[in-house]
């Protein structure tokens, strides 16, 4: 049986070339610390994160302008504390209903 194909010194330098440039395309695609699989999810995570922001910078203006609501309704707040958190003037009794 001939076993000269596990000889490297008798491989051709094309069969070589073709060796090292599939090392270098798979070294920087997948093995290399700033790889393209590595930037690919990196840009994944930087997307999601760039969208959890817009969404929390939504809810955060919107927490802003109920803030700016209950600071400028005073009856608005009033309401809320009465009927959220059970609070009443001092000469008022509550009674509560159970559905």
């Amino acid at each position: 049986m001939n076993w000269n194909f596990l000889n490297p010194l008798i491989w051709r330098r094309s069969f070589l070339l073709w060796l090292l440039i599939g090392f270098i395309i798979i070294w920087f695609a997948f093995l290399d610390t700033y790889s393209l699989w590595t930037r690919y999810q990196l840009e994944r995570e930087k997307t999601t994160l760039v969208e959890e922001t817009e969404e929390f910078q939504k809810k955060t203006e919107q927490l802003e302008e109920k803030i700016d609501q209950m600071n400028n309704d005073p009856e608005k707040l009033e309401r809320i504390a009465r009927e959220r958190y059970g609070m009443r003037m001092p000469d008022e009794n509550v009674y509560r209903i159970r559905n």
